[in-house]
């Protein structure tokens, strides 16, 4: 029953996840198209208020007509919507998921002893600690160089190389599913931690001041459009590492590490085309087009490095031996049976009994013998004979009849 309800909780933390994150990254998505989108305003009365910028845009049968105060607004509105809850409700809900898919049985899921063989709670304690540790260098940076002179460029060259170390790190560390995911929530805690300890605070800030009829200190915008900017670079990398564990080519490699770093380079890359697309129409940046090319020319370099070795040609052989049941049967029990057996039922999947089997064999095929998924982490240690087996005995019919 633990499994089966793990399973449950598995199910909707992830859907609540994809839910949130999809609201938090939209509307992060928005406002930096928004800000590179704005045109200085026509109307004089909107000068006169302080606007510095506006757009016109039409969408669902409608126009719109946002604009934005540098600094303040002349006075605040009855009613000010804030930002926060989907960044907030986007972590705790992928906390929550990471908990109970990996911590909870970190000696499964997050533990390889081929890598390192640590106790369960070691292992756990050094995966909580690269979320806070990546989190404290990070903001350490940014306090550091964030204001000085050509300070986002120093920003973003070292946070490049605290990823590339912390990326290594935890694909020495964990097992490889497990590692790719560790580094996404790594830099996710990062970006929720921006919005809890400077945007949000930063924005208080500034409406307390205006209501207490003080001036306004520019600075807490900029720190926060700071924080924000770093955002939505962090997003695209994110996003890949939160949806690797589908492809087990990619973290099963035994450079799996500089795999998770070219793609999450990719990533940041493509969003710089989009970042600056939207200014470069207006006039405002170059062509952004040669940071889409470097983001492409990655993905290609990676396409052609881990493309299948080819299959030397063999003579004919004689058609292969009829595979049955009876000797599927203890390769199953000997490498399945430990989370698929009487004892336990991850995924509610049951391979103890032939009408089991039967109607889990192609999900069985592709997880064994095509992905290679599983075993999760090759846990129980099954060998390319017994996949090659698995494989023959799904080729031959799948039966589990005499």
């Amino acid at each position: 029953m633990e499994s089966y309800f793990l399973d449950w909780a598995n199910l909707l933390l992830r859907w609540v996840h994809v839910i949130t994150a999809i609201a938090w990254v939209g509307s992060s998505f928005y406002f930096v198209f928004l800000d590179s989108s704005l045109t200085p305003p026509v109307d004089d009365d909107l000068k006169r208020q302080g606007v510095s910028g506006e757009l016109w845009a039409v969408h669902g049968g409608g126009f719109y007509h946002p604009v934005k105060f540098a600094v303040s607004p002349p006075k605040l509105p009855s009613h000010l919507h804030w930002f926060y809850w989907e960044s907030y409700s986007t972590w705790l809900s992928g906390f929550s998921l990471f908990t109970i898919s990996y911590l909870w049985s970190a000696s499964t899921y997050l533990i390889d002893k081929s890598r390192m063989d640590w106790a369960p709670a070691e292992a756990i304690a050094v995966a909580l600690g690269f979320l806070v540790v990546f989190w404290l260098l990070y903001d350490g940076i940014c306090r550091v160089f964030g204001q000085r002179k050509n300070g986002d460029a120093i920003v973003g060259a070292l946070v490049l190389v605290l990823v590339c170390v912390a990326s290594w790190l935890a694909c020495h560390w964990f097992a490889g599913r497990a590692a790719f995911l560790l580094v996404g929530a790594m830099i996710a805690t990062s970006m929720s931690a921006n919005v809890f300890f400077w945007i949000i605070p930063g924005q208080r800030t500034v409406v307390q001041q205006i209501k207490d009829g003080l001036p306004v200190d520019p600075i807490h915008g900029k720190r926060g459009k700071q924080r924000s900017v770093h955002n939505t670079y962090f997003t695209l990398p994110v996003l890949f590492a939160m949806l690797s564990n589908h492809y087990s080519f990619t973290y099963t490699h035994p450079q799996n590490w500089l795999i998770l770093i070219a793609m999450m380079f990719a990533g940041a890359a493509i969003r710089q085309f989009f970042v600056m697309r939207h200014g470069h129409k207006l006039g405002r940046n170059p062509h952004p087009w040669p940071y889409a090319a470097a983001g492409v020319v990655v993905l290609l370099g990676l396409l052609v490095w881990l493309r299948p070795a080819p299959v030397a040609a063999t003579p004919p052989a004689a058609a292969p031996v009829a595979v049955g049941y009876e000797q599927l049967k203890p390769v199953l029990a000997e490498r399945c049976y430990l989370c698929h057996g009487e004892a336990v039922q991850m995924k509610n999947i049951r391979l103890d009994s032939p009408a089991q089997v039967q109607a889990h064999a192609q999900a069985i095929y592709q997880q064994v013998v095509v992905s290679k998924a599983m075993p999760m982490n090759n846990a129980t240690g099954i060998t390319d004979a017994e996949r090659a087996l698995v494989g023959a005995w799904f080729q031959g019919g799948a039966k589990t009849a005499p």
